[in-house]
């Protein structure tokens, strides 16, 4: 039987587990059994600056970050349950792909 492989990434943890919330209700109510959500390892984007715009002055320094965590839900071919998945209202922040495995 295919299965489906949903990948998920974001940078707000909270949207990303309210998706996957999401998507285990209706896999839930449609009485399929998945597996996952299985977090990824999350990727750290770091960025270092000088504070001082004119480049004088003592060398203090601005560390920003960035952290995008992703999530990955394996769930067999169900049309019914991937349309509703389909037709989810998912924000902008994150970002979703859906593949069919043999």
């Amino acid at each position: 039987m295919p299965k489906v492989r949903i990948k998920l990434n974001s940078i707000d943890i909270d949207m990303l587990n309210n998706i996957c919330d999401s998507i285990k209700e209706l896999a839930k109510k449609a009485g399929i059994i998945i597996s996952g959500p299985i977090p990824l390892p999350t990727k750290k984007l770091k960025i270092t600056t000088r504070k001082s715009p004119c480049g004088d002055g003592t060398a203090t320094f601005d560390r920003f970050e960035m952290r995008i965590h992703k999530r990955l839900i394996d769930l067999p071919a169900n049309e019914k349950v991937l349309h509703h998945i389909m037709r989810m209202k998912i924000p902008k922040n994150v970002n979703i792909k859906i593949e069919i495995k043999e």
